[in-house]
């Protein structure tokens, strides 16, 4: 198989959207949707009108009749809500899911695959979290029935999921053993999803993607090349400079001046012994330049993974008003990235990028009333034998504490579920009228975005990265 020399990033919660992942895959290299939160993201869109049309044209595709109906009926408000109405608010998914949660999440990673595999030929992949557990198997299933060419998976060890897609792929019942935290060594809690018993009957065809694991070092690819429950096709080796979650530094934690997570040479991938494995690996974290691709080539890589450069091109997800803020800071040079090892409730530290009005002030971090209602990053644990319990550490202190949690676990800890929507213009407007403030991740080699830029223009399209990166390759 040919693989891309530039996989577009996966940036979590609507920022790679359809309408990135098609520009890129037109032009030859690898698109990638985010399949994290894109339940809420499809909902919160029918709400506000589907104004284009283009989540109504892709249910028509859709393969299981009655779904997309049911989904429209639940969501779908002719001509959108009042501005300042609060978007519906989703029952949070727990185990096992309704059979509406199932049938949105299903229905919403077809629709996004769907849209950016619509018109072209071009390969297209989807990217989710091994962290966020409950929604994987009726999402992946989703993104099958799109005909998705390629599942990217990182943020934790994803050993089950190549044996996941043989399983779906084949119309068979798909089993995942959830991470519960104090469950005993005798217990297993398993998420389960059963094609035929959704599909109503016979299954439709399915190709198999291909599967790329997202790692930091070679004994993670080396565990998921030798242990995994199917066949790994290949790997994302990223390092700490890139946007979202980054691994942990190896070893005890140590912070520098700024209270920074400091990485050592410990933390540097050994790419020899990872291309010993033989199997293609392509390498992110500040390698969005055509010097770096050669260089990421001369190592023995595929090629490179580049997110931040397409995070603020005109066709991401990204608000168009905070995106046109970034890329001034951009081009006065001001723009400050502050890797966080406190921000996100996984523990994992997370990139920000400090602007005025957003999650990354103090005082608007101070002024939001701590709410958990999305919950993707809960974290599940043994409430009693055989049930499961949800906490996060960024839901109020008190009701974490209640639920087992240790206190100081909660200090310093965002909102990520709800900053991320709203940095895509999805934010929610509660009853009393306060709106939830964007968090805004990027990488570290945001300030050399300006070099997109033509004609002295401060924004650039995701052609204008392509064609840069991969001119002289």
């Amino acid at each position: 198989m040919t693989h891309p020399l530039v996989i577009q990033g996966g940036m979590g919660t609507g920022v790679s959207n359809w309408r990135l992942a098609q520009a890129v895959s037109r032009l030859g290299q690898l698109g990638v949707v985010s399949g994290t939160a894109i339940d809420v993201i499809v909902a919160r869109r029918l709400q506000e009108g589907d104004p284009e049309g283009h989540l109504r044209r892709a249910f028509e595709h859709f393969p299981i009749p009655g779904v997309a109906q049911r989904v429209l009926d639940r969501f779908f408000i002719p001509g959108g809500k009042a501005p300042n109405q609060p978007y519906r608010t989703l029952p949070l998914v727990n185990h096992p899911a309704t059979a509406p949660q199932v049938e949105l999440l299903v229905l919403a990673n077809f629709a996004e695959v769907f849209l950016a595999r619509e018109g072209h030929s071009g390969c297209v992949g989807i990217n989710y979290l091994q962290k966020v557990q409950l929604p994987t198997l009726p999402s992946i299933f989703g993104a099958l029935l799109a005909g998705v060419d390629y599942v990217l998976m990182g943020a934790g060890i994803p050993m089950a999921i190549p044996g996941v897609l043989d399983q779906l792929a084949r119309g068979e019942c798909a089993r995942l053993k959830l991470e519960v935290e104090g469950a005993e060594t005798s217990e297993e809690f398993v998420s389960e999803f059963d094609p035929v018993e959704f599909c109503g009957g016979a299954v439709p065809a399915l190709k198999r993607p291909q599967f790329l694991a997202i790692i930091s070092s070679y004994v993670l690819a080396l565990a998921l090349a030798r242990k995994a429950s199917g066949r790994v096709d290949g790997f994302v080796v990223e390092g700490p400079t890139a946007g979202g979650h980054n691994a942990p530094p190896r070893g005890a934690l140590q912070l520098n001046e700024r209270g920074e997570p400091v990485y050592g040479d410990r933390d540097v991938p050994d790419l020899e012994k990872i291309r010993s494995l033989g199997l293609p690996f392509w390498l992110a974290g500040s390698y969005g330049t055509p010097e770096r691709l050669a260089e990421a080539l001369k190592t023995g890589a595929a090629g490179i993974q580049v997110g931040t450069a397409f995070a603020f091109c005109d066709e991401s997800g990204v608000e168009p008003g905070l995106k046109s803020r970034v890329l001034d800071s951009v081009r006065n040079g001001t723009l400050d990235v502050f890797t966080d090892p406190l921000a996100s409730p996984t523990g994992f530290p997370f990139k920000i990028a400090r602007l005025e009005g957003t999650l990354s002030e103090p005082g608007a971090y101070e002024a939001r009333e701590r709410v958990c209602d999305l919950g993707y990053l809960r974290r599940p644990f043994r409430k009693a034998p055989g049930i499961l319990g949800y906490r996060c550490p960024g839901e109020p202190e008190e009701y974490f504490v209640n639920k087992g949690g240790q206190c100081d676990e909660t200090h310093g800890r965002k909102c990520i579920c709800n900053g991320l929507l709203a940095t895509i213009g999805l934010g929610q407007i509660h009853s009393d009228g306060y709106h939830e403030p964007p968090l805004v991740t990027t990488g570290d080699d945001v300030l050399s975005l300006a070099r997109f830029f033509p004609n002295g223009s401060n924004h650039y399209s995701a052609a204008d990265v392509v064609n840069q990166l991969v001119g002289t390759a």
